[in-house]
C-alpha cells in the first residue's frame, strides 16, 4: 500500500505534480462554468468552505449532459484531479460527494480516465477507503469501479493495494463482508479490473486466479438472510461477467478438472436461478464422462480435399468488434458492459455459411447467429424481438421498465423476476465463453449434465438446457439457452457418432451408444415443442438454427427413421413466416437435412412427397407451389395462389417441391404477404431479401450434392435460374450462382464415372448436357469470369467451368471449347492469388479430357502456364499448379502408352527439361506442393525416351531428379508426400531406358524403399514402397547378388513385422500390406537367378513356416481393392507361384547345392496345401507331370 500512502500524503501539503488546465470557458457551457468555479477555490477547512464545496458537487452533479456535449475527456478527468486536491480524507460527507461525482460524471459523459489522472484518483480513492468511515465505502466503490472500468491493465502499480492478500478487493468481497452493498461494490470493482482492452497487456496470472477464486467463492455461497434479492442479484452477475472477462479476455484455460466442474456446476446452478416452480441442489464439483470415441485418438482435423481447397471459403464469420462503452453500476438501474473481446455470434450452422459481397445491404449473411437480420419490424413482429442475448445490452440497463416481463401490479416483485432472469442470461453468457475456452472432447464428458436425455418411465425429466428452453418465462432467456446449446452442438460430429439406435430393452446396463441415440431422440422431441410452442421470432430463429446445427452432426444412417421427418413436417410453415430472419432459418434447416448423410433414403422420400404434403393444413402464410416453368410466362404478383388453385392435382406429379420453392425464391417477385417484415431489406427491390434467395441457392447446391437423381429433372431450369443470378449486379447473388452451377457440374460428371452406378438410361443425356453448357457459355457466364473487380467471383467462375463434363465439352462448337480454353489460359496471369489458384486447377483438369489431351499445342501451352504458377508466391497457387502438374504428366504417360507415336515425337524435348528441373525444385517445397511435385517427378522419368536419355544436358537432370526422389522416400514428411514418393520411385522403375541395375542411385533407391517397407509407421506408405519393389521386370534390374539378397530379406522382415503397430487405425491395412508383400516375394522368385538360390533357401530355413502360411493366406484370400489397384484374382494369384515354381525348375542349380530343391519343395507344399484344401488335385496333378 506503499504506493497510495506515498501519493495520499502529498494531496493536500505536498505541491502539486502538474498545474491543471483550467479549460477555456464557453457561453452557455454550464461544465465549464461549474469547473471555473472549482478552480478558483483552494482548500478550506472551514464550515463555509465546505459547504461551499458541497453546494458546487451537487451543482455538478445535477447538470444536465446531453450527449455530445463538447465536453472533453481530459477535461473531466481534470476536474475530479482538482476536486480530489479540495477535499480532505478526514470529512467523511465530502468525501462521499466527492465519490458520487466521480462516478456520476465518468459514468454520464462515457469517460476512460487518460493514465496520468488515473495515477492519481486511484491512489486518492484507496486512501480514502482506508482511512473514511465504513458507512462511505460503497460510495468510494463506486467510484474505483468507475476508475478502473477498461484500466486494468494501468492499474499494475496498485493491484497489490487492491488484490494482494490484504487488498481492499479481496478483503471487502469476502464472504465474512457485513455489509451486501459493499461486497457486492467489491466484487463489481473486481469485474471492472478484469475487462480486456484490445492491444493492452492483461492482468497477471496471479490476479487472474485471485479473481477467479473470489467470483467462484461468491458464485457457489447463499444467499444471506441480510441480502435482499435484487443485492443477490446484482452481485451474482457481477461475479458473472467477472468469469466472463477471464475467460475472453485473459484467455484463461481451465486445465485442473476440479476447477472447471466447479465452474460449471455454479453456472449450471445459477443458470436456473429464479426460474419459477425450479429449486435445484447442484454439487460443488460436477465430474465428466469418459468417452471412449476420444481416447487415443489425436484431434480430427478436416482435410481439404483437393476439389475443395482451391475454392474460396464460403463459410467466414464476420466478427464484428464491439466498441467499449462506459457504463457503471447505480442502485437503482444495473449496467453491466460486455468487453470488446466477449461474445459476438452464434458459430453458422455446419455447412450454410456464405460469403456475402453485397456492399449496400443491412442484412448480415444468413445462418451467422443472433444478430443477423436486424430489421425494421412493426406492430406485433416488433413487440415479439429482443436484443441479441449475448450483445452488449445484454450486461445493462436491467429496471422494471426494460424487464423482459409485462406485470400488470409492477412493483418490486416484478424487479425481482427480471434481476433474476438477467442473472440467467449472465450465467449463460459465461457459460458460452467456456465452451469456447475448452476442447470440444473436455466439454462432451459433461454432456449428460446439459443436455438432456429421455426420462425413465415414471422419472421426471432432468434439467438441462431445454428446460429453459420450455419453461423460462423471458424470451431473451430462452434465445440465451438455445445460443448455448448450439455451440454445445456445433462439432459434436465426432461425439455423437458413436449413437446406435436399438429396440432391445433387456439389457442389465444400458450401452453408451444407446444413452446418445437416446439424447438424440430427446433433443429433437424437445426442440420441435420448442419450435411449436414459441411466439418471440427471434427466439424462434435461435430453436430453428438449434435444430439446423442439431441435423448437421446427428447420424442419422445409425437411428430409426422418423426423426428427419417430423422435423421436415414442422419446419414447412415456418418457410414463409412474416419474419425474415425465420424464413431464413428455416431454409437453412432444409439444407441442413438435404446435406446430412446424403443421399438418406428418408430424406429421398420426403423430396418426393407432393408440394401439398404438410403444407395445406398451415396457417394463409403457407406457399402455394407452381409448375416448374411458372417463372418463365407467369406476370408479376400474387400468382402462385391462382395456380394452385387452377390445377390442385400438378403438384403430386412433380419430383420436388423443395426445388421449385428455392427456384421462386430466387426467382419470383416476393410476395405482398411478406413484404411488410422486409422494410429496407432490398433497398426497394420486387424479390425476396438477399438472405432468402442466398440461402435457396445454397439449398439448391446442397440438393444437387446429394441427391442429384432428384436434382437432374430440373437441370435446365437451374440453368436459366444460374443464368438470372450471374446477370445481376450483386455479387452475393452471382457468386452463389456460380457456386450452384459446379455443383450441378459434378453431379454429371459423377453420373459419367467409370464406376457410377446409374443406369445408363437414368443418366442426363449427353446430348442434354451439351445444351446446358452452351446455355452457360452463351449467357453471362463469360462476364463473370472477366469480372476483375470481385476475384472471389472470378475464381468460383473458374472452379464452375472446369466441372464441365469432358463427353459433353467434346461435343461443343469448337469456338465454345475454344473460348474456355482461352479465357483459362488468360486467367493464369491474374496477379490475384484465388484466380490463379483456381485457373491453374481448371488447366489440370482440362489437361485430362479426351479430347484436349493428345493436343501437343494445348498441353505445351497448359504446362508453360503451370510452371509459371509454380514460381508464384502464394503456397496455394503452388499447390494447385503442381497438382496440375501432376495430371498433365499422367497425360504425358497415357500419350506414351498409345500406339501412335506422334505426340512424343512432336512434345518439346526443351519443355521437358523445363519442367522436370521444376518438378525438383518443387520437390523441395513444402508439404502441399511436394507430394504432387514427386508425383509428376516419377511420371516425367518415366516419360522419357532413349533420345531424350543419350542427350547429355538430361543426364545430370536426371541423376538430380531420382536423388530428389529417393531423400523423400526417407525424410520424415507427410504420409501423403512418401506415399507418392514411393509411387514415383515405382514410376521410374517402369521406364526401360534408364539404366536400373547399373546406375549408381540404383542401390540407393532400393535401400530406401526397403528402409521403408520394413520401417515405416504407416502402412500405406509401406504397401506403396512393396509396390514398388515388384515393378522391376528382370533380374538384372535388381543389381547385384548382395542387393537382391537385401530386398528379399527386407520383405521376409516386413511380413514378420506386418502387424506391428501401436496405431489401432493402421490395423485395417494388415491384409493389404501382407499380400502386396507377398507378390513382391513370388515376384522375385520369379526372377532369381541361380546365385540367389542359396540366400532365398536360408531365409525359408528360418522363417519357411510363417511365409507359407502368408502365403497360403494370399492364395486363399486374397484382399479387398487397395490403393495399388484391383487385386489379382484367385487364378491369377495361382498363376503367379505357378510362375515362379516354374522359374526356379528351370534355373541351372550349382554342383552339390541343395537351395534350387528346398526352394522348389518350399512351393510346391504351397501348391499341395492349397489345392488340397480347395479340392484342385487335377491342377496339382497336371502340375506334378510337367
Amino acid at each position: 500500500m506503499a504506493a497510495a500512502a506515498q501519493v495520499a500524503a502529498s494531496l493536500l501539503g505536498g505541491p502539486p505534480r502538474e498545474t491543471p488546465r483550467e479549460p477555456p470557458l464557453e457561453q452557455g457551457s454550464g461544465f465549464r462554468r461549474l469547473s471555473a468555479r472549482l478552480y478558483a477555490l483552494r482548500p478550506d477547512d472551514s464550515s463555509s468552505g465546505r459547504t461551499e464545496i458541497h453546494l458546487l458537487f451537487d451543482q455538478l452533479i445535477s447538470e444536465n449532459y446531453n450527449e455530445g456535449s463538447g465536453v472533453a475527456p481530459e477535461d473531466v478527468s481534470a476536474l475530479l484531479v482538482q476536486a480530489c486536491r479540495l477535499v480532505p480524507l478526514n470529512q467523511n460527507h465530502l468525501v462521499s460527494k466527492l465519490a458520487h461525482l466521480i462516478y456520476h460524471l465518468l459514468n454520464t459523459l462515457q469517460v476512460i480516465v487518460d493514465e496520468q489522472n488515473l495515477d492519481f484518483l486511484l491512489a486518492y480513492t484507496i486512501s480514502a477507503i482506508q482511512q473514511c468511515s465504513s458507512w462511505t465505502h460503497m460510495q468510494i466503490l463506486q467510484a474505483l469501479a468507475a476508475l478502473v472500468y477498461c484500466n486494468g491493465s494501468k492499474c499494475q502499480k496498485y493491484l497489490p493495494d487492491l488484490l494482494g492478500q490484504r487488498g481492499i478487493l479481496t478483503k471487502l468481497s469476502d464472504l465474512a463482508q457485513s455489509d451486501p452493498e459493499v461486497r457486492r461494490a467489491a466484487v463489481h470493482c473486481m469485474a471492472n479490473l478484469c475487462l480486456s482492452v484490445p492491444g493492452q497487456p492483461y492482468l497477471e496470472e496471479t490476479y487472474q486466479n485471485i479473481c477467479f477464486q473470489a467470483f467462484l467463492t461468491t458464485l457457489q455461497a447463499p444467499k444471506s438472510s441480510s441480502m435482499d434479492d435484487i443485492t443477490f442479484c446484482m452481485l451474482l452477475q457481477n461475479s458473472l461477467k467477472g468469469v466472463q472477462s477471464l475467460l475472453n479476455g485473459g484467455k484463461m484455460k481451465l486445465t485442473q478438472t476440479d476447477e472447471l466442474g466447479a465452474l460449471l456446476a455454479v453456472l449450471k446452478k445459477s443458470m436456473f436461478h429464479g426460474l419459477p416452480g425450479l429449486n435445484i441442489e447442484m454439487p460443488a464439483v460436477l465430474y465428466p464422462t469418459p468417452l471412449p470415441q476420444y481416447d487415443g485418438l489425436p484431434p480430427i482435423k478436416p482435410q481439404q480435399t483437393e476439389s475443395s481447397s482451391s475454392r474460396p471459403t464460403m463459410n467466414k464469420k464476420k466478427k464484428t468488434k464491439v466498441k467499449p462503452k462506459k457504463i457503471q453500476q447505480e442502485e437503482e438501474e444495473e449496467e453491466e458492459e460486455e468487453e470488446s473481446s466477449g461474445e459476438k455470434e452464434v458459430a453458422s450452422v455446419s455447412g450454410s455459411g456464405r460469403l456475402n459481397l453485397h456492399k449496400g445491404d443491412t442484412h448480415c449473411p444468413p445462418s451467422q447467429g443472433v444478430q443477423s437480420l436486424p430489421l425494421a419490424a412493426s406492430g406485433a413482429a416488433r413487440k415479439d424481438r429482443v436484443s441479441s442475448p449475448f450483445s452488449p445490452s445484454s450486461w445493462k440497463r436491467v429496471s422494471s421498465s426494460e424487464s423482459d416481463y409485462s406485470d400488470a401490479e409492477g412493483g418490486m416483485q416484478s424487479k425481482v423476476r427480471s434481476y433474476q432472469a438477467k442473472v440467467r442470461q449472465g450465467a449463460l453468457a459465461c457459460f458460452l465463453s467456456t465452451i469456447k475456452s475448452i476442447e470440444k472432447k473436455v466439454l462432451y464428458g459433461y454432456w449428460s449434465a446439459f443436455v438432456p436425455d429421455t426420462p425413465e418411465l415414471g422419472s421426471p425429466q432432468s434439467v438441462s438446457l431445454m428446460t429453459l428452453t420450455l419453461k423460462d418465462p423471458s424470451p431473451k432467456t430462452r434465445a440465451c439457452a438455445l445460443q448455448v446449446l448450439s455451440a454445445i452442438l456445433e462439432g459434436s460430429k465426432q461425439f455423437l457418432s458413436v449413437a446406435e439406435d436399438t429396440s432391445d430393452h433387456r439389457r442389465a446396463f444400458t450401452p453408451f451408444s444407446v444413452m446418445v441415440a437416446s439424447s438424440i431422440k430427446e433433443l429433437h422431441r424437445c426442440l420441435l415443442l420448442a419450435l411449436v410452442a414459441e411466439s418471440s421470432s427471434q427466439t424462434l430463429t435461435q430453436i430453428i438454427k438449434c435444430l439446423a446445427n442439431l441435423v448437421s452432426n446427428s447420424p442419422y444412417n445409425r437411428l430409426k427413421l422418423s426423426l428427419l421427418t417430423k422435423v421436415w413436417n414442422q419446419i414447412k410453415p415456418y418457410i414463409r413466416h412474416k419474419d425474415v430472419n425465420v424464413r431464413v432459418s428455416s431454409l437453412t434447416l432444409l439444407g441442413a437435412i438435404v446435406s446430412t448423410h446424403a443421399p438418406l433414403p428418408e430424406v429421398q422420400l420426403l423430396l418426393q412427397q407432393p408440394c401439398s404434403s404438410g403444407l395445406s393444413s398451415s396457417s394463409s402464410s403457407t406457399p402455394h407451389l407452381s409448375p416448374p416453368d411458372w417463372w418463365k410466362k407467369a406476370p408479376a404478383g400474387p400468382f402462385l395462389e391462382e395456380a394452385s388453385v387452377n390445377s390442385p392435382q400438378k403438384g403430386s406429379f412433380e419430383p420436388c417441391w423443395l426445388i421449385r420453392l428455392c427456384i421462386s425464391i430466387v426467382v419470383q417477385p416476393k410476395e405482398d404477404s411478406c413484404s411488410g417484415s422486409d422494410a429496407g431489406s432490398a433497398g426497394g427491390s420486387t424479390y425476396e431479401p438477399f438472405p432468402m434467395r442466398l440461402e435457396a441457392l445454397q439449398v439448391l447446391a446442397h440438393l444437387a450434392r446429394g441427391y442429384f437423381s432428384t436434382t437432374q429433372v430440373y437441370l435446365m431450369e437451374l440453368g436459366e435460374v444460374i443464368c438470372k443470378c450471374l446477370g445481376e449486379t450483386d455479387p452475393a447473388v452471382q457468386l452463389h450462382g456460380t457456386k450452384l452451377l459446379e455443383e450441378l457440374g459434378s453431379g454429371l460428371i459423377q453420373q459419367y464415372k467409370p464406376d457410377s452406378t446409374i443406369a445408363p438410361d437414368q443418366r442426363v443425356p449427353v446430348t442434354l448436357v451439351v445444351t446446358f453448357w452452351t446455355m452457360m457459355l452463351n449467357g453471362p457466364l463469360p462476364r463473370a469470369l472477366q469480372n476483375s473487380e470481385h476475384p472471389t467471383l472470378q475464381a468460383s467462375a473458374c472452379d464452375a467451368l472446369a466441372s464441365i463434363l469432358p463427353e459433353a465439352f467434346s461435343n461443343l462448337p469448337s469456338d465454345r471449347q475454344i473460348l474456355c480454353i482461352t479465357m483459362l489460359l488468360g486467367l493464369n496471369d491474374s496477379k490475384n492469388r484465388l484466380v490463379k489458384a483456381a485457373t491453374s486447377r481448371a488447366l489440370g483438369i482440362y489437361v485430362l479430357f479426351p479430347c484436349l489431351r493428345q493436343d501437343v499445342i494445348f498441353v505445351a501451352d497448359t504446362a508453360n502456364a503451370i510452371l509459371m504458377s509454380l514460381q508464384d508466391k502464394s503456397l496455394n497457387v503452388r499447390a494447385k499448379a503442381a497438382w496440375s502438374l501432376g495430371n498433365l504428366t499422367d497425360t504425358l504417360i497415357f500419350n506414351m502408352e498409345t500406339p501412335d507415336p506422334s505426340f512424343q515425337e512432336e512434345f518439346s524435348g526443351l519443355l521437358l527439361l523445363k519442367m522436370l528441373r521444376s518438378a525438383i525444385e518443387a520437390s523441395k517445397d513444402k508439404d502441399k506442393v511436394k507430394s504432387n511435385a514427386v508425383r509428376a517427378l516419377g511420371n516425367l522419368l518415366h516419360f522419357l525416351q532413349p533420345s531424350h536419355i543419350e542427350k547429355p544436358t538430361f543426364a545430370e537432370i536426371i541423376e538430380e531428379g531420382i536423388q530428389a526422389l529417393i531423400s523423400t522416400v526417407l525424410i520424415e514428411a507427410a504420409m501423403k508426400v512418401r506415399w507418392n514418393a514411393c509411387y514415383a520411385v515405382g514410376n521410374v522403375f517402369k521406364n526401360p531406358a534408364l539404366p536400373l541395375g547399373t546406375a549408381p542411385w540404383t542401390s540407393q533407391a532400393y535401400n530406401a524403399l526397403t528402409s521403408v517397407v520394413t520401417s515405416c509407421k504407416n502402412f500405406k506408405v509401406r504397401i506403396r514402397s512393396a509396390a514398388a519393389l515388384s515393378i522391376p521386370g528382370k533380374r538384372e534390374h535388381y543389381g547385384s547378388v548382395d542387393q537382391y539378397a537385401q530386398i528379399w530379406n527386407a520383405l521376409v522382415t516386413a511380413l514378420q513385422k506386418s502387424e506391428d503397430t501401436t496405431d489401432f487405425l493402421e490395423f485395417k491395412y494388415c491384409s493389404s500390406l501382407r499380400t502386396q508383400i507377398c507378390q513382391a516375394l513370388i515376384h522375385l522368385l520369379s526372377v532369381a537367378s541361380t546365385s540367389d538360390l542359396s540366400c532365398i533357401k536360408e531365409t525359408l530355413e528360418l522363417n519357411g513356416d510363417m511365409v507359407q502360411a502368408y502365403i497360403l493366406q494370399f492364395l486363399k484370400s486374397g484382399t479387398e481393392r487397395d490403393d495399388t489397384g484391383a487385386p489379382p484374382s484367385p487364378q491369377e494369384r495361382d498363376q503367379m507361384v505357378t510362375t515362379a515354381l516354374e522359374h526356379i525348375n528351370s534355373v541351372q542349380a550349382l554342383a552339390g547345392d541343395t537351395s534350387k530343391s528346398a526352394i522348389v519343395g518350399f512351393l510346391e507344399d504351397i501348391l499341395t496345401i492349397y489345392f488340397d484344401s480347395s479340392g484342385s488335385q487335377v491342377a496339382l496333378l497336371g502340375l506334378t507331370n510337367r
